[in-house]
């Protein structure tokens, strides 16, 4: 299981190893890990180190520190390396060693660059250009701006000689903000931001230091602008944020630098499983199975509306390894489901009618295309006050929000909203769940005392008093209609076959990615998708993870 943590935690572990090293020691160790990662994209984009350009964008903390000191590295080995300073101060010994490594400098802030006409500080070239690309403005007539005394209007001209740097760079190190850096970016940084977005070439890249500038690194959080990196190096463990949206998508490919942080970490809040994590979970039959000792699950979903979501909840199900499924539902959902899988046990139900005749099960799913009228909500009442653990999507999620006393019941609950059905839920909107997945997600197993599976770009697995399970499989080729009813169906036949709320929606999510990962596709292709998918995760055979992007 890999696993993630806030800011706030990486920083008391560095503390506490910082105290046993050298000092700088750190620092050192973190840079290396870049320049080599950095070192292996050049030879991508450039073909190699030597005379390729890379820029960094350096804030005023340890990030740029970092920036600074790989892009050193950098230039030792023939790479035209421009540093770009964006804070209120830059790291002395990162830019002393970048100078000597004879390293640019490209000043943004008020004042000058200390030593910055000394030859022999290395024979760095200090770019303060007045826009003209000829000359240099002396300190103290820095233009106007917002901040730290940037200018950002079209008169400034150091702007136009970043972007002409960003331009023609293989390589943009962003080395802004640190994991530290919550909201929104500030002044210069927002503007830098915007520049690499528009300049940086298809064949040059971006790298960013431990996270992009602009996200938070605790929950994924993005307040404005932020960088969009190619590549996240990221330095002694994951942070929650570079797993989670929005920030996710910010991050590119994750890679981790191991610095000795390890023995210093705390349990983690997130966790991310694998298919070795997965596996075990996973049900299989022996010589003493039957269809009942395999797990039994019971389905009420379909409507006259919406016969298409009972006919892939059940597929979901029987192609998930249940042991057998019963439908209950109306008569034109019953026609779909009796047609396109006769292994389903079918019980067609009256108006208003419960699930007290439709057989022993040992768990439910209920809601998906069920409808909202008086017909469904009897059927949910009659579902929920069983003792067996209940799946809840869809059209079931919808009843609970108007009606949240449905969920006083002492047996498990599995809950899958997207954010829209938890929106209803919980009375927040919509796009703050967005933005807030991690704490919404946790809010909602909290407030509704249940397993909370929520649904979207990522998808995350919450229980009260557990770490947070981000899903890292799926591709966006899921968005699309009725993967969702196949996901309970799955998910449901691993309640009935003895996993918890926890774990079976875990393993649910990570199959149902793993299984939609190549497009384009329908509904129904991941469904007959999932006995192959299951049995390459139980076999330990590899398979291609389009969307699980951590490496390290």
């Amino acid at each position: 299981m890999r696993t993630a943590y806030t800011s706030d935690q990486i920083r008391a572990a560095e503390a506490a190893l910082m105290a046993a090293l050298p000092e700088g020691a750190l620092m050192e160790r973190a840079a290396a890990g870049l320049a080599a990662v950095c070192a292996r994209m050049l030879g991508g984009t450039a073909g190699r180190v030597y005379g390729s350009r890379v820029v960094l964008l350096v804030g005023g903390g340890d990030n740029g520190g970092d920036a600074l000191y790989a892009g050193a590295r950098l230039a030792a080995r023939g790479a035209r390396v421009d540093a770009v300073l964006a804070g209120s101060r830059a790291h002395p010994a990162g830019l002393a060693a970048l100078r000597r490594a004879g390293g640019r400098v490209l000043d943004l802030r008020s004042g000058p660059v200390p030593d910055a006409g000394d030859a022999s500080a290395g024979g760095a070239a200090v770019l303060q250009d007045t826009g003209t690309g000829t000359g240099t403005v002396p300190p103290g007539t820095v233009p106007p701006g917002t901040g730290t005394g940037i200018g950002t209007g079209p008169s400034d001209g150091r702007f136009e000689r970043v972007r002409a740097l960003t331009g023609a760079a293989d390589l943009v190190v962003d080395g802004l903000v640190g994991i530290g850096g919550t909201g929104a970016l500030r002044e210069p940084y927002a503007t830098l931001a915007r520049i690499t977005a528009e300049t940086v070439s298809a064949s040059g890249a971006v790298v960013a230091v431990d996270v992009p500038s602009g996200v938070d690194a605790s929950d994924g959080r993005v307040g404005g602008e932020a960088f969009r990196a190619d590549v996240t190096v990221t330095f002694g463990a994951l942070k929650a944020g570079l797993l989670i949206d929005p920030g996710a998508g910010h991050a590119g490919r994750v890679e981790q630098v191991d610095i000795g942080l390890g023995p210093y970490l705390p349990d983690a809040g997130v966790t991310a499983p694998t298919g070795a994590d997965v596996a075990p979970l996973l049900p299989r039959p022996d010589a003493r199975s039957d269809k009942y000792r395999r797990g039994v699950v019971g389905i009420a979903a379909g409507s006259r509306r919406y016969t298409g979501a009972a006919v892939l909840c059940v597929g979901g199900a029987v192609r998930g390894g249940a042991g057998m499924v019963r439908y209950a539902g109306a008569a034109e959902p019953v026609a779909g489901v009796r047609a396109r899988w006769p292994e389903a046990v079918v019980t067609e139900l009256a108006p208003g009618e419960g699930v007290g005749g439709v057989g022993r099960v040992q768990a439910w799913v209920l809601g998906p295309g069920l409808g909202t009228d008086s017909g469904a909500f009897a059927l949910a009442r009659s579902v929920l006050a069983s003792d067996l653990p209940v799946l809840v999507d869809a059209d079931g999620l919808t009843l609970l929000a108007e009606d949240r006393s449905l969920l006083r019941r002492g047996a498990p609950v599995l809950l899958t909203p997207h954010a829209g059905e938890l929106s209803r839920l919980l009375g927040v909107d919509r796009a703050r769940i967005e933005a807030r997945r991690l704490e919404h997600v946790r809010r909602a197993a909290a407030e509704l005392g249940a397993t909370v599976l929520l649904k979207g770009s990522t998808t995350l697995v919450a229980q009260e008093g557990r770490p947070v399970r981000v899903n890292p499989t799926g591709s966006p080729w899921l968005a699309t209609g009725g993967t969702g009813d196949v996901l309970a169906g799955l998910a449901g036949a691993l309640l009935a076959a003895g996993l918890d709320c926890y774990d079976a929606a875990t393993c649910a999510a990570y199959l149902h990615g793993v299984a939609g990962q190549d497009g384009p596709l329908a509904a129904g292709d991941v469904a007959e998708a999932l006995p192959g998918v299951i049995r390459r995760v139980v076999n330990g055979l590899r398979h291609r993870d389009g969307a699980a992007k951590l490496e390290g």
